[in-house]
């Protein structure tokens, strides 16, 4: 048999290897960003990462009101879905409200429908360009702060751990570290001189602190972390 006979009926049969495609994902905006100009205006999130004792990954959404730098109530868990990311932000916007613009990276989670379906159905979601790694500095500056004082510097045992300290380092930053962009004002201070009142503080599946983090057990009023 010919060459181009084998080929025609190959071709007909459909026997040649399928390509397989990427997955799809939901696309958000990629117009250029705006500065945000008060409070609520613009959240940037962002997952960090750390092991446990036992080997197992632990992933933490971080959530930044970066006008105001205050740090959203967080949640870490060995896994975290798109799904999970839309409720636990919903236990955050009961008591603040929906931001005008949501800003994330185009990670698997926050790429999935069920992101586009829920959070950003109410409210302008983001993602950053391909490129310009630069729209999410702030975050990323926050995140590897965060690092650098907690995570790379204490071992935790099991989750409950580390949803306590972690929960102990939000408030230690949001109401005892003043920022210089600020005006040397802690984000919580500079929440009430612009008169939006304290920052309500929700509390999401991160449990309440025990006791404040190693590092920060010294020169602490301890009725912060009671």
């Amino acid at each position: 048999m010919h060459h181009k006979n084998v080929y025609r009926l190959y071709r007909e049969e459909r026997l040649m290897l399928r390509r397989r495609g990427g997955r799809k994902r939901a696309l958000g905006s990629r117009t250029p960003m705006l500065v945000p100009g008060g409070i609520n205006q613009r959240w940037p999130l962002a997952f960090v990462s750390a092991t446990l004792a036992a080997g197992r990954r632990c992933r933490g959404l971080c959530v930044l009101a970066d006008f105001s730098r205050e740090w959203l109530p967080a949640v870490g868990d060995t896994s975290l879905g798109g799904v999970r990311v839309v409720r636990e932000l919903e236990v955050v916007v009961n008591h603040r409200g929906w931001p005008q613009t949501s800003v994330s990276d185009n990670g698997t989670a926050l790429t999935s429908n069920a992101v586009l379906r829920g959070a950003a159905a109410r409210g302008s979601w983001h993602y950053l360009q391909p490129g310009k790694p630069g729209q999410h500095a702030c975050i990323e500056s926050f995140n590897s702060r965060r690092r650098d004082e907690g995570l790379n510097a204490h071992f935790f045992l099991d989750r409950a751990e580390a949803r306590q300290l972690i929960e102990a380092w939000r408030r230690d930053s949001n109401q005892l570290r003043p920022h210089r962009r600020l005006g040397a004002l802690t984000p919580v201070e500079y929440v009430i001189r612009q008169g939006n009142g304290p920052p309500a503080q929700a509390q999401g599946s991160a449990a309440r602190p025990l006791a404040p983090p190693p590092h920060l057990r010294q020169n602490i009023n301890p009725g912060l972390y009671s």
